[in-house]
């Protein structure tokens, strides 16, 4: 299919990456219709939305006009099969578990045209598996997109066993429209970025649980002496915790013990202390 006729898209899911992959893609230009089975978590994403293209309005990132037409674009409802209706393509930003997503792409697969391209926005689970678990296996592959969207360039393509060569070809265009520097990989555990990001995040926390340094100064070492933006540890503040727990679990049992999660991360998700989004993970924040 070609990336001309997406135009319209569906977003399930409207949480922190839900709601950022909604905008980019409305200020794109294109027709997005968000839905969350949660009333109350369409109200907070329309809500982050309209406060974030302000913020881009104030830093000269777009124009007035540019953020009234993003606005007009998006249509906001709870049920999933009610956005899937009309779309070219369907993206799924629910929470890393296989089990929902599969249920999320059963749920809409009927609902959907039959030329829809579906795509999951995972950043480790098998994207066979889900390709496989609906009537398109050959349209389907994995969007991984990075927090937070509207400012992160890169889109990591997940190709899956089945994704034919169209829709590769499909959501690189679409990747391109929406302003994302693309790569594609392989459908193995973890893919290309998770696998790394993971694997540095894990021994930052293992430095910070054997005293070698502060957190502080573990994410200086990063940030200044390999000029990455933000540290492992900021990072992992930014994710969430819990995210990156369940990732570190996932690759353990699909890949190996190197990525046995550190006891320091696994006793901070029990307490609650999952970073940005509590107010507290390595660091304190406002709520």
């Amino acid at each position: 299919m070609a990336d001309a006729k997406i135009q319209n898209v569906a977003v399930i899911g409207a949480g922190t990456m839900g709601h950022g992959i909604a905008q980019v893609c409305a200020v794109a230009g294109l027709d997005v219709h968000v839905a969350d089975p949660h009333p109350g978590a369409v109200d907070v994403a329309r809500d982050r939305v309209d406060q974030s293209l302000a913020k881009l309005v104030s830093k000269g990132g777009i124009t007035p006009e540019a953020r009234r037409a993003a606005l007009e674009r998006l249509a906001w409802t709870t049920d999933p099969k009610e956005a899937a209706g009309k779309a070219d393509l369907v993206i799924e930003a629910a929470p890393e578990r296989l089990e929902l997503k599969i249920e999320i792409f059963r749920d809409v697969d009927a609902a959907a045209p039959a030329h829809a391209i579906f795509a999951s926005n995972t950043s480790s689970l098998s994207v066979t598996a889900m390709a496989k678990s609906t009537s398109r296996p050959g349209r389907f592959i994995g969007m991984h997109f990075f927090n937070p969207v509207p400012l992160m360039a890169l889109l990591e393509l997940v190709r899956a066993e089945t994704s034919d060569d169209a829709t590769v070809d499909a959501a690189l265009a679409f990747a391109k429209r929406i302003g994302k520097e693309p790569i594609v990989v392989r459908d193995v555990p973890g893919f290309a970025s998770s696998r790394l990001g993971v694997a540095l995040g894990a021994e930052a926390i293992r430095m910070l649980e054997a005293g070698v340094a502060s957190a502080e100064d573990i994410d200086k070492a990063m940030e200044l002496g390999y000029r990455h933006p933000m540290g492992p540890l900021k990072l992992t503040d930014l994710v969430g915790l819990d995210v990156r727990l369940a990732i570190l679990e996932h690759l353990t049992r699909e890949v190996g013990p190197q990525f046995e999660p550190p006891e320091l991360l696994r006793r901070m998700v029990k307490e609650g202390k999952l970073g940005r989004k509590t107010g507290e993970g390595f660091y304190k924040y406002e709520k």
